[in-house]
């Protein structure tokens, strides 16, 4: 497949966990992938690897909190491939305080833990996706992603019956009840095109951030890669797991 016709992915934070597996489940699609990692030393050696595996990968140097990368890698991704077909924001961090084990409350958590937290996860997110939107409007039928989390739903953490009700992780909660904010906006001002944005819950996976998690990496990154690949008459403006409508 020429580069002209071959589908081109983004993913940030590409260098481990649900980020190179999503890199790694769309590269088993004939899709290329750009590994966007900040550490050109772990960048390469997870593209590396994933070229082992007979994938068309490559490293992109990315760092969400750095727009001079945003930049860089725009102006690369443009001369190289003269667009972008999916966009998946992947990287996040998860840095709520605690005490004795357990996030502390709402009213406890530091003006400096939720700005850093909203720094990364929503204001940087933002500034990096807007930066690839006009890339994105040179596709066919172009995709994006943002990497959610059910913690983000409104709906859920407000239902005493609800599985999180009682798990709350103020900053990062609500840093992810902000991109969803974002993610319904930006795909209704792209509704008359090609474009679909939607949300992803990739479910409590086993990460780096998550040493709790349920589920292996593999199914955690199903989602993503569902959101994705969506047909021309997929839908747009969604949150989802695993093909299921979420509550906001």
């Amino acid at each position: 497949m020429s580069e002209q016709n071959q589908k081109i992915a983004l993913i940030t934070g590409a260098n481990r966990g649900i980020g190179f597996e999503t890199a790694r489940q769309l590269g088993q699609l004939g899709i290329k992938v750009l590994l966007g990692a900040r550490s050109a030393e772990k960048g390469t050696e997870a593209a590396d690897k994933l070229k082992a595996e007979g994938l068309d990968a490559e490293f992109i140097l990315l760092d969400v909190d750095d727009e001079k990368t945003h930049e860089s890698a725009e102006k690369s991704i443009e001369a190289k491939f003269g667009k972008l077909d999916i966009l998946v924001n992947n990287a996040g961090i998860y840095i709520d305080e605690n005490e004795n084990g357990a996030p502390v409350g709402a009213s406890q958590t530091s003006s400096e833990i939720f700005r850093k937290t909203f720094d990364t996860n929503f204001f940087n997110t933002i500034a990096l996706t807007q930066k690839f939107v006009p890339l994105i409007k040179k596709s066919d039928a172009g995709r994006i992603v943002f990497l959610s989390s059910g913690l983000g739903s409104l709906n859920l953490h407000s239902d005493p019956n609800s599985p999180i009700y009682n798990w709350k992780v103020p900053a990062y909660d609500i840093s992810k009840t902000a991109l969803n904010g974002y993610a319904v906006h930006l795909a209704y001002e792209l509704k008359d095109t090609p474009i679909k944005v939607n949300a992803a819950h990739p479910g409590s996976v086993v990460t780096d951030m998550n040493a709790r998690g349920e589920i292996p990496l593999e199914e955690g990154a199903k989602t993503s890669v569902s959101l994705a690949t969506l047909p021309d008459d997929g839908y747009t403006g969604k949150f989802i797991h695993l093909g299921a409508e979420l509550p906001w």
